[in-house]
């Protein structure tokens, strides 16, 4: 499609549905503009010989935009000095006027067929030629991509859904839709730009080189090559970034890091590994290894909070981190290999496993956050907080983390304020973790961790709302726990996914942070386990007629929520939300693993038909609870590999070389009850391990006791 050629009718107003309107103005004006249509309330429209479409309003304000500007560079007489509802209501009168042109009408208009709401014929973005590009973009802004696409970033393409559904591209460090098939002015990025950036040709540039999707299909990943054209041949292989001396030591590096954490585990003083860790983090630096580099992070933090005796370690989690940077690294290695029995080339690049590409942060436009909910966590000398938002336009999650140092606090005079009444943003704790966030002063890292500076006039925050996550649709909101159940099912490993901060949010849990929503939400049972110290729920579909209907554990969300000194409110305050001391449950968010064929959820927020109730941040009055342990146990199979998980997270904690006899006969133990339920594979991986603890073969340990782990926590969510 070449730029070239302007037509008389502005076909790119007609396809800006109020979706696209309200990401490229605001929902305000939108709003507002509609109601004036609605009301017959017109401005008077002149479309010129070259395409420009100008309005007189009533007010005498003239607002004009000629073809190839988007709404931002349109020319308006009013006093804004930004975007105005003039400009929103030039296109929407542009597209009630087309719509009721009688037969008699100005034949350019009468002769066009009207684009409805939802066209019917899918596209993709990759129908633009490079003249179109040409025409769109300044030269500055083509080099620019060319930069960026010479790092050989990673994007995710959306193929087209439906006229409020266009087509997506996820760069690692922003997201780019694409609103109008007739001009590439109107694709919207959520960076501070917006729009007519590098982002949006590196975007289309994906969109040519994924080939044809089929409309509604899954996400596509794409690794962009620079200097890509329409005949670029896409099947050419490329130098795999693991290879070199640089990428082999530190491999050997990870490993001996890896394998000294095994030998002398985790509770070893945090000086006698700093140094090494810090070399580690370099040499992943210079590389571009991001998720590597992330990983160690985490990595570094979880042994920090341990030796703080912080409420944010979980050993469960090291050992997920721990497992994960081993596969990541081999995963990558093996990468540009072809599968057994299979010569086409692997759909995950080597550069997305291990991050190449993706640094620094982004300045985010006018952007709208909704919070999912919040963890609070305290250790002897520092306070903090964990807010996780939901991006409605892009359905990005994204993570506000904040700190205080007790010490600090001490050091001042005077009682610290509770956590709850600490500012972030300008705002108290409590107000942002439970809001709406509207703000121009975001910045967000390609992990999904975002900042807020506060800024007179530039943030708001609105409370939450029972309509709060309606915006949001899947995969992050699951209509059903049946689908939920197969989209966990069907997720790709942690260890060749991008990393998130939001996996690693919820302290003490593990899994996929979720939005469930459905009809008739209702509670079928609820106990508190004194034993364990935790709240179970199940939440179901209401019952329609057959009482017996939905039985099986796919229809059913299990809740798990365990109490923590930090948030002592949080229990009570599930539990009489579940009661219905605010009205008919409506949705509920929080970090969900699959145990066999159950759905498993840690929730962090409820909203019901009265309010938004998150759990973390309330303060509810104690709730009596029907006392018994948890009787809905998990299968055996399952249970079993949980129990080694257990086993190894000990051994990690403790170190290997520092294990007495009886817990070695208990691990002897464990390789019989593996054999015994037919996890052979498992059980000789134990064995070796056993045996080559004291021995020389100790570099093979770090190796058999991750596949171990990745093993056992497949088999820990498999299907009973």
């Amino acid at each position: 499609m070449s730029g070239d050629n302007i037509a008389s009718v502005r076909a790119d107003l007609l396809e800006l549905t109020p979706e696209a309107l309200t990401a490229l103005a605001n929902a305000g004006f939108v709003k507002r503009a509609q109601k004036d249509v609605a009301a017959g309330l017109l401005p008077r429209l002149e479309t010129g010989a070259d395409g420009t479409v100008q309005a007189q309003f009533d007010d005498g304000v003239r607002t004009s935009l000629p073809p190839g500007r988007t709404l931002r560079d349109a020319q308006c007489s009013c006093p804004a000095s930004g975007m105005c509802r003039h400009r929103v209501m030039l296109v929407l009168a542009y597209q009630a006027q087309a719509k009721a042109a009688p037969a008699e009408a100005d034949a350019s208009i009468a002769s066009v067929e009207v684009a409805p709401s939802e066209p019917e014929a899918a596209w993709s973005p990759a129908q633009f030629d490079d003249a179109a590009l040409a025409a769109s973009f300044a030269p500055s802004v083509l080099d620019q991509a060319g930069k960026l696409a010479a790092a050989r970033p990673v994007v995710g393409v959306q193929a087209w859904r439906s006229a409020s559904a266009p087509p997506v591209a996820r760069l690692p460090m922003c997201s780019v839709r694409f609103f109008s098939r007739s001009s590439l002015v109107h694709a919207r990025c959520d960076c501070k730009q917006g729009g007519g950036c590098a982002h949006v040709v590196v975007a289309l540039w994906a969109f040519r080189q994924a080939g044809a999707l089929e409309p509604g299909s899954a996400e596509v990943m794409v690794e962009v090559q620079p200097a890509v054209s329409t005949d670029v041949d896409t099947a050419s292989p490329m130098p795999s970034v693991m290879q070199g001396e640089a990428a082999v030591a530190l491999r050997a590096g990870i490993d001996a890091l890896l394998l000294s954490l095994w030998l002398d585990g985790s509770s070893q003083p945090a000086m006698a590994l700093a140094a090494r860790f810090e070399s580690v983090r370099e040499q992943a630096r210079t590389l571009g290894w991001s998720w590597v580099d992330d990983a160690l992070d985490e990595l570094w933090q979880l042994l920090q909070a341990q030796q703080a005796r912080s409420s944010r370690f979980d050993p469960l989690r090291l050992l997920r981190v721990m497992t994960e940077l081993w596969a990541r690294l081999r995963a990558a290695a093996h990468a540009g290999r072809p599968m057994e029995g299979s010569s086409a080339r692997p759909t995950l690049p080597a550069s997305q496993i291990l991050g190449v590409g993706v640094k620094g942060e982004v300045a985010l436009d006018h952007l709208r956050l909704v919070s999912l909910g919040a963890e609070l966590w305290s250790d002897e000398t520092a306070e903090g907080a964990s807010i996780l938002f939901a991006d409605p336009d892009t359905q990005n999650v994204t993570v506000l983390e904040r700190q205080w140092s007790r010490t600090a606090d001490a050091a001042a005079g005077g009682a610290a304020p509770s956590l709850m009444n600490r500012r972030v943003a300008g705002f108290p704790l409590r107000q942002l973790a439970s809001g709406q966030v509207i703000t121009k002063t975001a910045t967000r890292r390609a992990n999904g961790l975002v900042d807020i500076t506060a800024g007179a006039r530039q943030t708001g925050v609105l409370p939450l709302s029972p309509k709060s996550w309606d915006d949001l649709v899947a995969p992050l909101r699951q209509h059903s726990v049946a689908a939920l159940v197969a989209h966990l099912r069907e997720a790709q490993p942690d260890f060749v996914r991008p990393r998130q901060a939001a996996s690693g949010a919820s302290a003490g849990a593990s899994g996929q942070l979720h939005v469930v929503a459905f009809e008739r939400m209702e509670m079928a049972s609820c106990h508190w386990d004194a034993a364990a110290q935790v709240l179970h729920a199940r939440l179901g579909q209401a019952a329609q007629g057959d009482e017996d209907a939905n039985t099986d554990d796919t229809s059913w969300l299990h809740l798990s929520l365990p109490h923590r000194a930090v948030t002592p409110g949080a229990v009570d305050a599930l539990a009489r939300t579940l009661a219905g001391e605010h009205g008919a449950l409506r949705a509920v968010a929080g970090t969900v693993h699959l145990q066999g064929d159950r759905a498993v959820m840690q929730p962090l927020t409820v909203l019901t038909e009265q309010r938004a109730i998150v759990l973390q941040v309330e303060t509810a009055a104690p709730q009596p609870l029907g006392l018994r342990s948890d009787t809905e146990e998990a299968p055996a199979l399952n249970a079993l590999a949980g129990d080694t998980l257990e086993l190894l997270a000990l051994w990690l904690r403790q170190g290997l070389r520092h294990q007495s006899g009886g817990a070695l006969s208990r691990a002897h133990a464990q390789v019989l009850r593996l054999k015994q339920a037919g996890l052979g594979r498992s059980a000789v991986l134990l064995e070796s391990v056993l045996e080559n603890v004291r021995s020389a073969q100790r570099p093979a340990l770090v190796a058999r006791l991750a596949m171990l782990g990745l093993v056992m926590q497949g088999v820990a969510q498999s299907a009973g």
